[in-house]
């Protein structure tokens, strides 16, 4: 297929994509947005909307000092169209920035279509279109097997993969609010987190339980190469007896209202939407079988009789050996017009996601006008970002979230050392000046 070539096609309406043909549009430059949901879906998708949260609904903590805050405050800098609609949609989720996942999709998708600079193509694209236009392709990690051939014949993206994981959702009807409570940790942001407590005998039942399950088998050319951020929470528990309650299960900041003590551990739910008439299990993604979620799962306290609205899953997702494959611009290394972005390219999260769908844009942009792309500081967090997916590493390549080791160190303090909370504060400071800094030259 061909395409005008003062358009930039895009493949793929998920985050990355969405961003990307918002933020182009804001620049004046005309897309073809190209989306193959719903003529066909995918594993984990359940609708044809865009920017469809699979996974979670959460974008992680939006506090200072902290990575996850640190890359949306930089995007907030860049006014970015999706975190702005993250925003309008929220739900309350503690420190965290939570969205109603449907209402969030439905906005996305009315600003893309309302807007006249985009066209959406409903279809399944094997390659990018023909043409001299510049393409950037967000298909996801669950891209389709044609792109994905075209992919690994063209970039050597191989067969490089890892596992991701879908967490189960409950009525919150059917949770039995004698044992639960509403609280969030530390007291942050109210009561936006139902909480099952456990004692330690509780405890041990449930983990001897999630320990034997039954599990989905893998099929024969799938090897169990998990994303650590990411892990079923039966690979946790396999590690150690203790691995849960360092982890999804950790009872740290919350105290039982029954005892007035800390529980042995809990097991927290989040809100799915505003009316909170579903709650998502925090940290349950599972390859459990079904059977075993819905006889495992009822041995958490509170949960006995609960109503599964959706199973936990588990599902391959793909991503390019981007450091070997990709410039600096996040453009193909043997095919300039090419650019890529999302989760495909290692952004290992929602937020992630969207900083590479923007950057991409960004980059494009730069190309169109026939500017040089200039790369964000690697004292920031989105430049850290995009220096973790194209700066090849003697360990190999994975998919990282943020965090402040991907961010250039301060300098060495001439006296003393100096406290984590506080080294992160001016690690944010900086990277913050820096990002406006940035924004006031290269933005124009």
């Amino acid at each position: 297929m061909s395409r005008k070539s003062s358009a930039v096609a895009i493949i793929g309406a998920g985050l990355a994509g969405s961003e990307a043909a918002l933020v182009l549009a804001q620049k004046g430059i005309e897309v073809e947005l190209f989306e193959m949901r719903p003529l066909r879906t995918t594993p984990a998708h359940t609708t044809g909307l865009p920017a469809e949260l699979v996974c979670s609904n959460s974008f992680k903590s939006d506090l200072l000092p902290g990575a996850h805050g640190l890359l949306k405050a930089e995007l907030a800098l860049l006014k970015s169209p999706l975190l702005a609609a993250a925003q309008q949609t929220r739900v309350p989720a503690g420190s965290a920035l939570a969205v109603d996942r449907e209402q969030f999709s439905l906005l996305i998708d009315k600003q893309l279509s309302e807007n006249p600079r985009i066209t959406i193509t409903r279809q399944e694209l094997p390659a990018p279109p023909a043409g001299p236009g510049l393409c950037i392709i967000t298909a996801g990690p669950l891209v389709s097997e044609a792109l994905a051939s075209w992919l690994a014949q063209t970039c050597s993206a191989g067969g490089l993969y890892f596992y991701d994981a879908i967490a189960p959702i409950v009525s919150a009807d059917s949770i039995d609010m004698h044992t639960a409570f509403y609280a969030a940790r530390w007291g942050r942001g109210g009561d936006d987190y139902c909480n099952c407590p456990f004692t330690e005998e509780q405890y041990r039942v449930f983990y001897d339980a999630l320990t034997e399950a039954d599990k989905v088998e893998k099929r024969h050319f799938e090897d169990e190469k998990y994303f650590e951020a990411c892990l079923p929470v039966e690979e946790i528990a396999r590690r150690s007896h203790d691995a849960l309650l360092f982890g999804p299960l950790r009872p740290v900041g919350l105290t039982d209202p029954r005892t007035g003590k800390r529980p042995y551990a809990v097991c927290q739910l989040r809100k799915e939407n505003r009316a909170g008439l579903s709650l998502n299990m925090v940290g349950f993604q599972t390859r459990m079988t079904i059977g075993a979620q819905k006889r495992v799962f009822r041995r958490i306290p509170g949960l006995e009789l609960a109503e599964f609205m959706r199973y936990g899953s588990v599902h391959r997702n793909t991503y390019v050996n981007s450091p070997s494959v990709l410039e600096k611009d996040l453009s193909f290394k043997n095919n300039g017009s090419v650019f890529c972005a999302g989760l495909l390219c290692g952004g290992a999260a929602s937020t992630e996601s969207i900083a590479t769908g923007h950057w991409a844009a960004l980059f494009a942009w730069c190309r169109m006008l026939g500017r040089e792309a200039v790369l964000p500081p690697a004292t920031t967090a989105c430049g850290g970002l995009l220096r973790h997916v194209t700066r090849p590493c003697d360990r190999g390549f994975t998919p990282s979230n943020i965090n402040f080791g991907l961010i250039e160190p301060l300098p060495a303090p001439e006296k003393g050392k100096i406290g984590k909370e506080h080294k992160n504060r001016l690690v944010c400071e900086r990277a913050l000046h820096d990002m406006e800094s940035w924004i006031a030259k290269n933005c124009n």
